[in-house]
C-alpha cells in the first residue's frame, strides 16, 4: 500500500518523498504550487521523484481534489501542505492561510473519516507556542501564538484532536522548529543570508539580532516524521527540534565563515509575529519516537550553501 504526501514539492515534502522512495515505498504526491515562491523551484525539488517508477504525482488543490479517490488505498498520509510564512500571514493574506492551512485540512480529515481512517502525520509548528517563558519548551507549555500563521497551525492541531476524539482517526501532530538545509525556501533566513553574502549585499536583520532559534537540519526532521508514522501515539503532539539554540548574530558569523565573506549587517525594526526565542524540549519525541537529532549546525549549513551555489 502506498503513502500520500501532501505538499510534496516543498522544502520538507520533496526530501520526504526521496527518503521514502529510497526505502522502496510507493508514493502518491499532491501539490497545488501556490505562488508563495516560484513554481520552477518546486518542480526542481521533485526532479528525482518524478523519475522514480513508484511515484505518482497529482498537481491539485486539496480544497477541490477528489480526496476520497486519492486516499482510498493508502496506508498513511503525511500532511505537509500549508501556506508558510509568519510575516506574510497578516491582513488580507489571512484568507489564503485559512484556505490552505485549515479548510484543506478539514476536507482531508473528512475524507479520511469516510475511508476508515489511514494514519495521518500532521505538520504543525513551534509557532503555536508564541512568546513562552519555558526553555526548553515542552509540549505542555501554554500555546499563545503571536502570528496569524501560528493561529492556523494551532487550530489545525485542534481540528486533528477533534477528529481523533469524535471519529477515532489516528493522527499525530509534529511541531517543527526552524528547519534548514538544502531546498530551504527562498524567504527563510539562512537562504536570504547566504544569498546576501555571496552577492556582496547587506544582510537585513530584523530586531537586534540577539533573538535565538532552535535550528533543525532537514535529515533530522525526516527521521522524526517517519518515526511518527511508524511509532507515534495517536492523538499526541511532539516537538521536533535540532538542539541548536543559537543567537542569530552568532549564526550570521558562522555563515560568513563558511562563505569566507565579511558580512555587512543592516538592522531593521522587529517584525510583527516574530517570537524572541525558541528551544524545543525533545524528551517526549526521544522517549516515544526514538528521535535523536545528530546533525552539526556548521556541517548542515555547509550542505545548504553547496545547494545554493548549485542553483546559480
Amino acid at each position: 500500500m502506498p503513502y500520500l504526501v501532501t505538499g510534496c514539492a516543498g522544502f520538507i515534502g520533496s526530501h520526504l518523498c526521496e527518503r521514502l522512495l529510497g526505502q522502496g515505498l510507493r508514493l502518491t504526491g499532491v501539490d497545488c504550487f501556490t505562488d508563495y515562491y516560484a513554481r520552477e523551484i518546486k518542480e526542481q525539488n521533485l526532479k528525482s521523484s518524478f523519475q522514480h517508477p513508484n511515484f505518482s504525482f497529482h498537481p491539485v488543490d486539496l480544497n477541490s481534489a477528489p480526496l476520497q479517490e486519492l486516499i482510498k488505498e493508502v496506508d498513511g498520509i503525511f500532511h505537509l501542505a500549508a501556506q508558510p510564512g509568519v510575516r506574510a500571514s497578516w491582513g488580507r493574506s489571512f484568507e489564503v492561510y485559512l484556505q490552505h492551512n485549515l479548510l484543506a485540512l478539514q476536507k482531508l480529515l473528512e475524507a479520511a473519516k469516510e475511508q476508515g481512517g489511514p494514519r495521518i502525520v500532521f505538520a504543525s509548528s513551534s509557532s503555536v507556542y508564541g512568546h513562552t517563558d519555558r526553555f526548553p519548551t515542552p509540549e505542555t507549555a501554554a500555546k499563545r501564538p503571536l502570528s496569524p500563521y501560528g493561529v492556523t497551525k494551532l487550530a489545525g492541531e485542534a481540528l486533528c484532536d477533534l477528529y481523533c476524539k469524535n471519529y477515532g482517526l489516528d493522527i499525530i501532530s509534529l511541531r517543527f522548529f526552524t528547519v534548514y538545509g538544502p531546498r530551504q525556501r527562498p524567504d527563510m533566513a539562512f537562504h536570504r543570508f547566504f544569498r546576501a553574502l555571496l552577492e556582496g549585499q547587506p544582510i537585513h536583520v530584523y530586531g537586534d539580532g540577539r533573538q535565538t532559534r532552535d535550528f533543525t537540519y532537514i535529515a533530522d526532521i525526516l527521521d522524526g516524521v517517519i518515526a511518527a508514522m511508524e511509532k507515534g501515539v495517536s492523538g499526541r503532539a511532539y516537538n521536533l527540534g535540532g538542539g541548536h539554540q543559537r543567537q542569530l548574530l552568532e549564526v550570521i558569523r558562522l555563515l560568513a565563515e563558511i562563505c569566507d565573506r565579511d558580512p555587512v549587517l543592516q538592522f531593521e525594526p522587529a517584525q510583527k509575529g516574530d517570537v524572541r526565542d525558541t528551544y524545543a524540549d525533545n524528551s517526549l519525541a526521544r522517549a516515544e519516537l526514538g528521535f535523536d537529532p545528530k546533525s552539526d549546525l556548521k556541517t548542515g549549513l555547509a550542505e545548504q550553501l553547496k545547494w545554493i551555489k548549485g542553483l546559480s
